[in-house]
């Protein structure tokens, strides 16, 4: 599922696009440049430089200038008439501004070589020009708007046919009138026979890119990139329903840890298995804080072991989580008793392993080495050990998720660092005395940073626990991972703050992986400013403690829609296949047809 996380990047370009007037104004200005610049290398126009200018300025701005801008108005409307979507005005206009630049190029390239060589190639390259961009805007139509091929292909000649009406009827009006219907017959076969040609590249290769989509994970590939832009573009959240044909019905388990005062819950601490993704708002991926709103009192959603294929396919499905700890929380035994934070390692593997009441919680790390989610089988192998081991009822597992490097790769069953952890976690004293413990709480959204720095909506909790003198933080950022050494920093700059130990967490949330990059972790910029959040929420939270009694419990979450492992496994494969199948398929195709277009145009009879 991280290819989909990487495809995240084209929202940059979607979300940047210029706003309409300014592609007008490119268009007006670009046309008229380059007419007068193709009337200055032409050798057929020699009227002297500031006509040629003037002129060809003028020519320029009506046979493209004017209508790309008609087009671009005329695309946005069709295209919404017909049910399309993601086609906004401001794209419709870049859209038909950046086909014009091109088609303008090809242009002047011509009128380069008709210097060089004095033949004359403007029909020729306009006719070709017309071709490349009937059918580049043809595949962004059927790609991106949800359209039917016939569509996209009908509205996508409305920019060239505007323009070659516009060159003929100034043709009319400034040239023999004797030529205009040879001229008018030339333009015509040529231009149909060649736009067919290459339109039909363009299918043959979107048909040939689908055929493993419908087969293996029965989706449309054009239906799920037009669906992901829309998601980008406008938030919404209809691929969640291209999702449920492709969702497989899992059983998990969500874990927690609540601290009541006798007023009622104060804190609670979850660990659900379940992975806050894909990305932007579909699915789980804002879990961390719509699971944490659904509670009246101060929640840390944590990051459980779970990979992308434990993704849930919809918003919704978060509400069993919610009901699975609701549930949890009527049966919770509650006692004062609690033991000190204490840390544990073995080979790679590092573990803060804390006491409370009949359970247990294990912040499990892998800093300062870069790795990313445990897999579901090695938590679960985790909580089984770690419940015998040390004779309790409920085994917290947090996998803290707070050193991320590109290369890092999941924890899963076979690797060395399972072994690790088996390890680590039979160095855990079971014996740790207890003790009366005290709680404080803090929260902030951290408003002055966002999406960018790789923080989401609930910003940063900070939990302080105390016991027996000893003072914990428990730190939680809403963030994907944390930049390698980051984690390490941050504990090194609260050393002269009024604790003895801190782990650093993320929950994972995939809302900030709708930018360039496909992963963005907390720590790449702004650090200081990130630090000191840190330091005023432990303060905050060691003036917020008071005593409570704690419980713990273990709820099954059972049939919760997600990717599952063999659709998460089949999406990754099947777009690796493609991509790679594409590597060699759409050279061949797109530039045999553009070689016989080009050979047809040119070379043609007619």
């Amino acid at each position: 599922m991280s290819s989909m996380s990487s495809v995240a990047g084209l929202s940059k370009y979607i979300k940047t696009l210029p706003k309409t007037k300014y592609s007008i104004i490119v268009m007006v200005i670009i046309s008229c440049l380059m007419g007068s610049a193709y009337y200055l290398i032409d050798p057929i126009h020699s009227y002297g430089i500031l006509e040629d200018i003037f002129y060809g300025g003028l020519f320029g701005l009506m046979v493209f200038g004017f209508t790309s801008i008609m087009s671009g108005a005329l695309n946005q409307q069709t295209i919404s008439s017909m049910g399309g979507i993601n086609l906004k005005i401001k794209h419709s206009m870049f859209l038909s501004a950046l086909s014009m630049t091109f088609l303008c190029l090809v242009i002047v390239a011509g009128g380069v070589i008709s210097r060089v060589t004095g033949w004359e190639l403007f029909l020729n390259s306009l006719l070709f020009g017309c071709v490349l961009i009937y059918g580049f805007n043809t595949l962004v139509f059927w790609a991106t708007s949800k359209v039917r091929f016939t569509i996209a292909a009908g509205t996508a000649i409305i920019q060239p046919l505007l323009i070659l009406a516009m060159y003929t009827l100034i043709m009319f009006i400034t040239a023999d009138t004797s030529f205009i219907g040879p001229i008018i017959l030339q333009i015509t076969l040529k231009a149909i026979i060649a736009a067919i040609i290459f339109v039909l590249a363009i299918y043959a290769f979107i048909k040939i890119i689908a055929s493993p989509f419908k087969k293996n994970l029965g989706i449309g590939v054009l239906d799920l990139l037009s669906l992901f832009i829309a998601h980008m573009n406008e938030g919404s959240n209809s691929l969640e329903g291209l999702f449920e044909n492709m969702s497989e019905a899992i059983d998990t388990v969500v874990t927690f840890v609540s601290f009541k005062t006798q007023e009622g819950i104060k804190a609670l601490f979850i660990s659900p298995s379940v992975h806050p993704g894909p990305l932007g708002d579909l699915g789980g991926s804002n879990m961390p804080t719509i699971l944490a709103n659904k509670f009246d009192f101060f929640t840390m959603v944590a990051h459980g072991p779970s990979t992308h294929d434990f993704n849930p396919i919809a918003v919704s499905e978060i509400d069993k989580i919610e009901n699975s700890v609701k549930k949890g929380l009527k049966h919770v035994e509650y006692s004062p008793n609690a033991s000190k934070f204490v840390r544990y390692q073995a080979k790679k593997a590092n573990i803060g392993v804390q006491f409370f009441n009949d359970g247990m919680v294990i912040l499990s790390t892998f800093a300062p080495e870069a790795v990313d989610d445990i897999e579901f089988g090695v938590g679960l192998t985790m909580m089984a050990q770690s419940r015998s081991k040390c004779k309790v009822e409920d085994s917290i597992i947090v996998d803290c998720h707070n050193s991320f490097a590109p290369e890092s790769g999941e924890v899963l069953p076979g690797n060395a660092e399972v072994f690790h952890l088996i390890e680590v976690i039979d160095k855990i004293d079971p014996n740790q005395s207890k003790g009366t413990i005290k709680v404080g709480c803090w929260h902030d959204n951290m408003s002055t940073l966002n999406k960018q720095e790789g923080i989401g909506e609930s910003g940063v909790k900070v939990m302080v626990i105390e016991v027996d003198g000893q003072k914990t933080a428990y730190v939680l950022f809403d963030s994907n991972n944390m930049e390698i050494g980051f984690r390490q920093e941050i504990i090194d700059a609260v050393s002269d703050l009024d604790i003895d130990e801190i782990e650093v967490m993320t929950t994972d949330t995939h809302t900030v992986n709708t930018l360039s990059r496909g992963y963005n972790p907390v720590g790449i910029a702004k650090r200081d400013e990130i630090i000191e959040y840190v330091k005023i929420g432990i303060n905050k939270a060691i003036d917020d403690l008071e005593k409570v009694e704690v419980g713990t419990g273990t709820e099954k979450i059972e049939n919760l829609n997600t990717f599952g492992p063999k659709n998460s496994t089949e999406l990754i494969s099947t777009i690796s296949s493609v991509v790679a199948v594409s590597k060699i398929i759409a050279p061949v195709l797109m530039i045999t047809a553009l070689l016989i277009v080009f050979i047809w145009i040119f070379f043609g009879g007619l």
